[in-house]
């Protein structure tokens, strides 16, 4: 209730309704004076910020202390002194997906790129070393040494200058160690197999050219359907990055993640249904029930998760090792935290609950894994 003055007379501005009181019955419009002054607006403006930060922190505050509370509370009727859980999610998976991509940038592949630069710096410089120590090995006299000594070290300026700015002020046992280090890690990239999206040898150079290719084949050597778009994207995506695969794989991740809020959008009825399911026998719980039970867990775990994230982010830049236990702890919590809110929530026993919490986690996980394969497919064919 605003604390402007309450108007004589006893018809609504707004509908033109019989007013019996300070709001109409019919649109709720309160009854007060049009005229507001300036102190009347800041008053109005603080009121409701207050308002709605009381109502948030106290609804935040049960959401994570009392499992299942909440949802129970709405299916009582008993929602007024709390935030609306639409509008909670709302402004809940906003703030998450902000901090989400400010935190988790794309730019790790640009650090990537500098580390492997450093790498082959370093193997470079070590091969050449090699090298110059078998031609010394044959040199026929100490002119023809020199030659080869001149020779190596203009050959290798470059890749000296890249490792001595990347290991200013180290150790040379430090230096050593890093350097097989990096043998090491060469030795099992050659042994792993690596995809390619891109492909930068591939046979066709346009989509026109594959297409009279395939109307040449027999008909039944054809590729299928879905092996022509595919090729067709392929031949694409090679056309626009011309065969760098670190630019479009950093798109494609880009895509990608700007799609996790649909994806979480689509899985929430998709998982109401899995618990109409699971508690078919409980006439009490609609399948609207559970939708807003999700929506109050789905809140949650975005409360969890970026005390997860935080709580990470403070670990890398102090070092601190020991805060690990603290993220486990957390993620543990939420684990616990959605058991304990099916229990209190459906009112079951500990076995009864477990169960159905395993079958839903089960059935959840494969969800999650056809729809993040049907999202990034989605992603490929549209970024």
């Amino acid at each position: 209730m605003s604390h402007s003055k309450e108007r004589h007379e006893k018809i609504c501005l707004n509908c033109n309704a019989e007013l019996h009181g300070r709001y109409c019955h019919k649109c709720g419009q309160e009854n007060i004076e049009p005229k507001e002054t300036v102190w009347g607006l800041i008053t109005h403006f603080f009121y409701d910020i207050t308002h709605y930060d009381g109502k948030f922190f106290s609804t935040t505050r049960y959401l994570i202390t009392r499992p299942g509370f909440l949802p129970k509370e709405y299916l009582e009727g008993r929602r007024a002194r709390y935030l609306h859980p639409i509008r909670m999610y709302v402004f809940s998976s906003a703030v998450f997906f902000i901090i989400f991509y400010s935190m988790f940038s794309f730019n790790m592949l640009d650090r990537k790129r500098e580390k492997k630069e450093v790498e082959d710096a370093e193997l470079t410089k070590h091969s050449l070393d090699s090298a110059r120590l078998k031609a010394l090995g044959n040199a026929k006299n100490s002119s023809d040494s020199a030659v080869i000594e001149d020779a190596f070290t203009i050959a290798m300026e470059p890749y000296v200058a890249k490792l001595e700015a990347d290991t200013a002020g180290k150790s040379e046992e430090w230096k050593e160690n890093y350097r097989k280090k990096l043998e090491r890690r060469e030795k099992r990239r050659k042994e792993r197999y690596s995809f390619n999206l891109v492909n930068p040898d591939q046979k066709y150079r346009s989509i026109a050219q594959y297409d009279s290719a395939q109307k040449k084949l027999p008909a039944d050597e054809r590729d299928n359907w879905i092996a022509r778009k595919a090729k067709h994207r392929e031949i694409a995506l090679h056309a626009r990055y011309n065969g760098n695969q670190r630019a479009m794989l950093k798109d494609l991740l880009q895509k990608f993640t700007h799609t996790l809020p649909y994806l979480l959008f689509v899985s929430l009825p998709l998982y109401a249904l899995y618990l109409k399911l699971l508690y078919i026998r409980r006439r009490q719980f609609l399948y609207v029930t559970h939708g807003i039970f999700l929506i109050y867990l789905y809140i949650f775990t975005f409360i969890d998760l970026l005390v997860y994230f935080g709580l990470m982010k403070i670990r890398e830049s102090m070092h601190w090792n020991w805060i690990g236990w603290l993220e486990a702890a957390v993620l543990l919590y939420g684990v616990w935290y959605a058991y304990k809110a099916m229990r209190k929530f459906y009112g079951q026993g500990r076995g009864k609950t477990l169960l159905k919490f395993f079958i839903l986690n089960t059935l959840a996980s494969l969800s999650l894994l056809f729809l993040f394969t049907a999202f990034f497919l989605f992603a490929v064919f549209k970024f």
